[in-house]
């Protein structure tokens, strides 16, 4: 999409019903898109719909089966795909991981990812349309306590990034983009991050807050993610995001 807003386009945000993809949701649908928000939890889902009005379609699904995947791109061809489903990483030093629970985040966050992205070059989707994966800034700095979460979301940036390349060698049209937010305390996994680096510092909440400094609120994901799928000065690559905005990573 290279217009000013979204009025009259299908935008499709996965993990929808919370934190970052529920912003999404609301600021898409604020610019004018028709949103189909997929989640597993159907009463959040359902607050959503009171909250943005019938033009939302909630549906109710596990986005990292690859079934949904292809069925949901098919039937909504949407012109604008965000894929910000994941699941919560066990906060836990390395050597009290196993490796079940290290690798949490590839077999929930990367397979997601993969399966809507391959879905997105297959069917594919219509050109000129903007597939947003959700990284993380852990995938720059690191996240030890998180265990295989930062190298997830780091390969989260290399797929959209081989994505881009197919797109353009097939002459798709399609821009393929990760947006990678830097860590904050404003969702619950951001919450419980903060939280967890504090007690490892061996600082009181309070404190690692004021170290760490202004955070991202879900909100600014929201209007940042809307910036990326609207502006044509916006091409295919990472960003990372932070409160100064957003910076593209080379």
């Amino acid at each position: 999409m290279t217009s000013s807003d979204l009025t009259g386009s299908t935008a499709l945000v996965t993990g929808a019903s919370r934190g970052f993809g529920r912003a999404i949701a609301a600021a898409l649908h604020g610019d004018g898109a028709r949103v189909v928000a997929v989640a597993r939890n159907a009463e959040l889902l359902s607050s959503l719909r009171d909250e943005l009005g019938d033009t939302l379609t909630p549906v109710v699904a596990d986005a990292a089966d690859p079934v949904v995947a292809g069925a949901l791109l098919e039937r909504y061809q949407p012109d604008t795909l965000v894929l910000n489903a994941g699941a919560a990483p066990l906060l836990r030093p390395l050597q009290q991981h196993t490796w079940e629970t290290f690798s949490r985040t590839w077999d929930v966050d990367v397979r997601h990812a993969f399966h809507w992205i391959r879905e997105a070059l297959l069917l594919p989707l219509r050109r000129g349309s903007t597939v947003v994966a959700m990284s993380s800034g852990a995938a720059v700095a690191g996240s030890p306590l998180s265990g295989g979460y930062a190298g997830a979301k780091a390969a989260i940036r290399f797929l959209t990034g081989y994505a881009a390349d197919e797109s353009e060698r097939a002459g798709l049209g399609i821009r393929f983009i990760s947006l990678l937010p830097r860590l904050t305390p404003a969702t619950g996994l951001g919450s419980d991050a903060v939280a967890a680096y504090a007690r490892r510092d061996g600082l009181d909440l309070g404190e690692y807050l004021e170290r760490l400094g202004p955070g991202l609120t879900p909100e600014d994901v929201g209007k940042a993610t809307v910036d990326l799928v609207t502006s044509a000065e916006h091409a295919a690559g990472p960003y990372l995001l932070s409160t100064a905005g957003l910076a593209p990573l080379g």
